[in-house]
């Protein structure tokens, strides 16, 4: 397959000060090998937009406490301590962005979109600084599309193609940022022959997929745990 890279081999892809698209609710469908390696890299002041920034001290919560991040934009933070403690400090910079507001400024991104109005968040203090309009008498604010120079995404499987297919909810967000980055890197359990997934179960196609990694954690109880041996 050659797409296929090693963790740490993928890491090549990413610069310090880079905008990276971050798969995951929680750490459901989060890419928690690659963020392994990031918190062991030299990467630093990054920008990461998703959903929220794990828990403490797992995914997304390892790369806050290394002091890898500036800035994160999502929309729930409060499930991580550190990351409330950190922007209280000044350490780091949150922009909050209301969940559907967030999949859709996503999905434009990837769509060649330059942006949408919506009613979510209008009078609010998220709509400061943005643009306004009254629609059939309604305000809606204008949300800009967002995209990343990379996204870290995670699946089930792919294929030797890179053909993606989701475990369930853990699919999240995962789908649109394979869309909305100029590289893409997924992480996923297993690979398997091109030709094994019918049509209809391919939920990101290859085209969009620019190089896979293999998943180094087990699943436990329904959790991915660490696996034997790693680090």
């Amino acid at each position: 397959m050659k797409k296929r890279l090693n963790p740490a081999d993928a890491l090549q892809f990413i610069k310090s000060g880079d905008t990276l698209l971050v798969g995951g609710f929680g750490l459901s469908g989060t890419p928690l090998t690659l963020i392994d390696e990031l918190v062991k890299s030299d990467k630093d002041n990054l920008t990461v937009i998703s959903n929220n920034l794990g828990e403490e001290g797992k995914g997304l919560g390892k790369l806050l406490v290394a002091g890898k991040l500036k800035k994160a934009k999502g929309s729930y933070f409060t499930t991580n301590r550190d990351a409330v403690k950190a922007w209280s400090k000044g350490e780091l910079e949150i922009e909050l962005i209301p969940q559907g507001t967030l999949a859709e400024a996503i999905r434009c991104g990837g769509a060649g979109i330059g942006g949408f109005y919506t009613k979510t968040g209008a009078g609010t203090k998220l709509a400061e600084g943005k643009e306004e309009k009254v629609i059939d008498g309604e305000s809606y604010i204008f949300e800009k599309a967002i995209k990343g120079d990379v996204a870290i995404i995670k699946a089930l499987k792919a294929d030797t193609l890179g053909n993606l297919i989701y475990d369930k909810t853990a699919r999240n967000f995962n789908p649109v940022m394979a869309t909305a980055a100029k590289v893409v890197i997924a992480e996923v359990d297993e690979i398997v022959e091109a030709g094994a997934f019918a049509p209809e179960e391919v939920v990101t196609p290859h085209l969009y997929v620019d190089y896979v990694v293999i998943n180094q954690y087990v699943k436990e109880g329904g959790r991915y745990v660490e696996s034997i041996g790693q680090n």
